[in-house]
């Protein structure tokens, strides 16, 4: 049964992480690469806040996604002045950037050896240890975030954002601050999805940077396409699937050695399969990569 709740829980966490780039992939059209950067950092920070200050679960949540949202700001102040292509090397070099620190800075994060016995959560008094506890936890702030996330997207807001997606220079015909609304979508996201290394760390009791590489960011976009860009629950539906995936190799009895190798040849013809016939992924409206939206 353990196990089967830790396949839960990944899930929850990978849909918090989906449905927040959500926000800047799918309603916004800005493809950042740089998603499991701001992952990290939140994992990072509570690995970090709750071994030095003990802090208590709430605060440390707090703590987090304002230490992401201004790390983002510093990001986008830049990098959201330039579009398209230009965009995306932007936060791929903020992707690797992140990365070197995370190996290098020995002192602060462990290096390649990470941080090790991080305690569980301490919520007024309530200290979450079972699996059964952590599920709770997971489904609690990924309904809060998808919430959030809706109500943005069905907001005046999420209509500019969209508008933006469609036609940049429209948007700033109708006199929109586009940079400006870029910048406050971009530092949302990376706060929420910060909310998710706090869930990661404290679950797993363990960070390294390997859980925050290239690969990493690549694989949260692939939930986003292979959900549907734009879509509420197409990203819930993406982690589903390619969560479980993995798990479906392993149930056929196929070697540990080769089904890693496997699910990669899976995860990118899955990709390269639905940009080229859908798109818009599973249960997407917009047709990410066609410059606008599916009917």
């Amino acid at each position: 049964m353990e196990y089967y709740l830790h396949i839960v829980i990944v899930i929850g966490i990978y849909s918090i992480l989906g449905s927040s780039l959500n926000l800047t992939l799918g309603y916004t059209g800005l493809l950042s690469v740089s998603h499991a950067a701001f992952y990290g950092i939140g994992a990072y920070t509570t690995a970090l806040m709750t071994q030095e200050l003990h802090l208590p679960f709430v605060v440390i949540l707090l703590c987090v996604m304002a230490f992401s949202g201004l790390l983002s700001i510093i990001v986008g102040v830049s990098s959201l002045r330039i579009r398209d292509d230009y965009f995306v090397i932007a936060s791929f070099a903020f992707q690797v950037i992140a990365f070197g620190l995370f190996y290098n800075l020995v002192s602060f994060t462990g290096g390649p050896m990470g941080l090790r016995g991080i305690p569980r959560p301490n919520i007024f008094g309530w200290t979450v240890n079972s699996h059964w506890e952590y599920l709770l936890l997971v489904v609690v702030l990924a309904s809060m975030v998808l919430w959030a996330c809706h109500r943005i997207a069905h907001s005046p807001f999420g209509r500019v954002l969209t508008a933006i997606r469609e036609d940049e220079t429209f948007a700033r015909a109708a006199g929109k601050n586009v940079s400006a609304y870029k910048l406050l979508i971009f530092m949302i996201s990376a706060a929420m999805a910060s909310v998710a290394g706090v869930i990661y760390a404290q679950y797993i009791s363990f960070v390294d940077p390997t859980s925050f590489t290239v690969m990493e960011s690549i694989f949260i976009i692939s939930i986003v396409i292979i959900g549907g860009a734009g879509s509420f629950w197409g990203p819930v539906v993406g982690a589903v699937v390619l969560v479980t995936l993995p798990e479906i190799l392993r149930f056929i009895g196929m070697p540990s050695s080769v089904a890693a190798n496997i699910r990669q040849i899976l995860y990118g013809g899955l990709l390269v399969a639905f940009m080229m016939l859908r798109p818009q992924g599973l249960m997407g409206k917009y047709a990410f990569g066609k410059g606008g939206t599916t009917k």
